[in-house]
């Protein structure tokens, strides 16, 4: 399953990029669950981030590896990838994107993310909507509100 959103902020999309910090993370994490971070790295490749998932008295483990990052003339990305995943995921895979937009940017979030199940992947579908879609004021708060 799919799922991509686009935010747009105020700063250049280079700075944007180097805006992704522990900081941000913390300030993007939902209500619920819980995330306590174990470790990050950074948005490089080769580095790791780990969360513990919290509700209530249930703790999970996720882990994701940076795999990918380039900047270009236009565009400037990193991808992570889940290593170690909540029971019920078995594939995540996180494109963040940011263009080049005049004298802004876009954030993008590209998601591809797999239960096994097509019926668990449709219902985990608005529950994922709903929490990347809540980044968008954060993501304002950090890089600015486009005018």
């Amino acid at each position: 399953m799919k799922l991509y959103l686009q935010i747009p902020v105020a700063q250049e999309y280079r700075a944007v990029l180097e805006g992704f910090t522990v900081d941000l993370f913390r300030a993007l994490s939902p209500p619920f669950p819980r995330l306590k971070i174990l470790r990050f790295d950074g948005s490089f490749p080769g580095d790791r981030v780990e969360v513990e998932l919290q509700a209530g008295p249930l703790k999970r483990r996720w882990t994701s590896l940076i795999t990918q990052r380039e900047v270009t003339a236009h565009e400037a990305w990193f991808v992570d990838e889940g290593q170690e995943l909540p029971s019920l995921l078995k594939y995540w895979r996180h494109k963040h994107l940011i263009t080049r937009a005049g004298t802004h940017s876009i954030i993008h979030e590209q998601i591809e993310y797999r239960t096994g199940s097509r019926v668990l992947d449709a219902l985990l579908y608005p529950i994922l909507y709903a929490q990347f879609s809540a980044r968008g004021p954060v993501y304002r708060k950090f890089f600015g509100k486009v005018a």
